[in-house]
């Protein structure tokens, strides 16, 4: 399950939990095309509660699409991830680790707001 947050249009704000289904990721991708349509760069704020796991069946087609990104990674600014499993806290260090001129912040979730904030660039 997922719900997009309501934020400023340069910020990809979106709530997961439990399994993450195909539909899922097709919602999420298209809010993504929308934010780059209109942006020149954008920022990322997700949500993560208890996942359990990514349906199989919707991953092959979100690989297709999401693959062209890689060519877009210079239009992405900071990236804040909150997450109460420490394994998604971990796998976001590494991404971060491998995609350096990312802005990435990695959040408990307590500090939630804190997240948010900080992807919408209004910390200071």
């Amino acid at each position: 399950m997922f719900e997009m947050i309501d934020t400023k249009d340069d910020v990809l704000a979106v709530r997961v939990e439990g399994k993450i289904t195909g539909e899922d990721l097709a919602s999420i991708m298209d809010r993504l095309d929308t934010a780059m349509a209109a942006n020149e760069t954008v920022h990322v704020y997700a949500e993560t509660r208890s996942i359990d796991g990514i349906e199989i069946s919707g991953l092959a087609a979100h690989i297709a699409r999401a693959a062209p990104l890689f060519a877009k990674l210079d239009r992405f600014g900071r990236v804040a991830v909150v997450a109460d499993q420490l394994w998604i806290r971990a796998l976001t260090r590494i991404e971060s680790a491998l995609l350096p001129h990312i802005g990435y912040r990695v959040f408990k979730p307590e500090d939630r707001g804190a997240a948010l904030m900080w992807v919408e660039g209004r910390d200071g």
